[in-house]
């Protein structure tokens, strides 16, 4: 057996300073059996398309997933994920193989085509986006009951509203090993992998209290300031009552795809610069995109009480049809693609989008003039906003490379939630519309790792460093999976 105990989303620097004081021992243990990795991963530039590359062992530019909500040129519009093909995730190729897995709380993954054993999504908590509730077999869900719902709302959050997401995000990782010892008492699993997403959506919320009013209720501030440590805290209890019960010779994976730290993002504000961009100077309407107006003007409670009502089919299909409402394409030669951490730019193509109106001789004219153009911007402080702007095809080559979008705008690397636009002399403000996404922490640019404690494999000879990949290809090397079409190399071998 093989087991991988996904610590998601953790913050690199809040791991060490946990585990130098001693308050994380179950992931020192699992350290002290064996060694430490880091992982080069695409959450460099794309935080969800990490997740599947995690998952299936195949690269970025070979699956073209990066976004929950994700543009589709044939369509011209921006589609829930779930519409584009995914790649097998590895318990797939482990079920065609004839054997089986335990998977509890797989983020941004899906049900699978193909599945032999249990598994189950929406268990520690549900989020109708990224934890959707489903169960393989249906009956699975008695031994993995649905957890509460936690689905996150972009906009700022309440004091109060923070205090319940704590209560759920403690209870989540014990629910979630609850779940899985459970299974492991009654069924033999060839891969047992085991997602903690508490610690993922603890790092948006919990990371500082930048996104609360000042003031309010002091016992109230001190409890949330400490809330991500306690998270963490769950997660390692959690994990080491999952390793207690493994069967002996069981080899052990901790690892996390993304990392976590103070929230840099101005995605928000892209809609507008990009506008303004494109016009050539100030424009009357030169602040966020229409998704962003709307989440401005609707409290968070009340957006909330309204998608509680809706059917998840709906309510996902509503906000894939709001994201780029408003945009012209009959007009524009480039739009912001959804994104909420690094901002994503993609031309209008013709040939590659459905009413594309940029010629391929264009297209690096067009490009030119929003790179130049987005430098011109400045945070409050007379900073630059963007740090650079990445063309994604040299960076991220492969089958599915014109699913990404082709320009990515790296921000700078100071704290983006405490001011409210950017300026450009040339091009006028751009002012943020609200609180913007309401998240104190967002994803780092990489902190992929992994934590390899041997059973019965032992340490394999590298041939580079190690890469996401890999995680995946160590899984089909030691259960003898069909490794065909990973792009990684085994990290232990039999």
């Amino acid at each position: 057996m093989i087991c991988v105990l996904q610590f998601d989303a953790a913050s690199v620097a809040v791991l060490e300073r946990m585990l130098e004081a001693g308050r994380l021992p179950a992931l020192a243990a699992l350290r002290e059996r064996g060694w430490r990795t880091e992982l080069k991963t695409p959450a460099v530039d794309f935080a969800a398309g990490a997740f599947h590359t995690l998952y299936s062992g195949v690269e970025l530019g070979d699956h073209g997933l990066f976004y929950p909500f994700q543009f589709v040129p044939s369509d011209q519009r921006v589609r829930y994920a779930t519409a584009l093909d995914a790649p097998p995730a590895i318990w797939e190729r482990l079920a065609a193989g004839g054997l089986s897995t335990l998977a509890l709380d797989p983020y941004e993954s899906r049900p699978p085509r193909v599945w032999r054993g249990k598994l189950a999504c929406g268990v520690g908590f549900r989020d109708r986006v990224v934890l959707p509730r489903w169960t393989l077999p249906h009956n699975a869900g008695r031994t993995a009951p649905a957890g509460p719902q936690a689905t996150e709302i972009f906009g700022r959050p309440s004091a109060s509203e923070l205090m319940r997401l704590r209560e759920k995000l403690l209870a989540a990782p014990g629910r979630v090993a609850d779940a899985a010892l459970r299974m492991l008492g009654t069924e033999r699993f060839d891969l047992v992998w085991i997602t903690f997403p508490a610690a993922h959506l603890a790092g948006h919320q919990f990371w500082d209290l930048s996104q609360l009013e000042e003031g309010g209720d002091a016992a109230e501030r001190d409890v949330l300031a400490g809330a991500l440590e306690e998270v963490y805290t769950a997660v390692d209890a959690a994990l080491g009552r999952i390793v207690a019960r493994l069967p002996e010779g069981a080899d052990v994976v901790v690892t996390s795809a993304v990392g976590m730290d103070v929230n840099t993002s101005r995605a928000d504000l892209l809609p507008g610069m990009l506008a303004r961009v494109l016009a050539g100077g100030p424009i009357a309407d030169g602040t966020a995109g229409s998704i962003w107006r709307l989440r401005a003007a609707v409290p968070a409670r009340a957006r909330r009480a309204i998608a509680a009502g809706l059917p998840d089919r709906l309510a996902l299909e509503l906000t894939a049809r709001l994201e780029l409402r408003g945009v012209d394409f009959a007009r524009v030669p480039a739009f912001a693609h959804p994104a909420d951490n690094q901002g994503y730019i993609r031309l209008n193509l013709a040939g590659r989008e459905r009413d594309g109106i940029v010629g391929a001789a264009e297209a690096d004219s067009v490009v030119a003039q929003i790179v130049a153009g987005l430098a011109e911007f400045r945070d409050p402080d007379g900073a630059p906003a963007v740090a650079s702007v990445e063309r994604t095809s040299e960076l991220y080559p492969g089958e599915r490379a014109d699913w990404l979008p082709d320009l990515v705008v790296r921000w700078s690397d100071r704290p983006a939630t405490l001011f409210d636009g950017v300026v450009s002399e040339r091009f006028g403000e751009v002012r943020r519309a609200g609180a913007g996404s309401g998240r104190s922490g967002n994803h780092t640019p990489g902190d992929a790792w992994a934590v390899i404690a041997p059973g019965a494999s032992r340490r394999a000879v590298p041939v580079r460093p190690p890469v996401l990949a890999d995680v995946a290809a160590t899984i089909a090397a030691v259960t003898g999976a069909d490794a065909a079409g990973i792009a990684g190399e085994p990290l232990l071998q039999r």
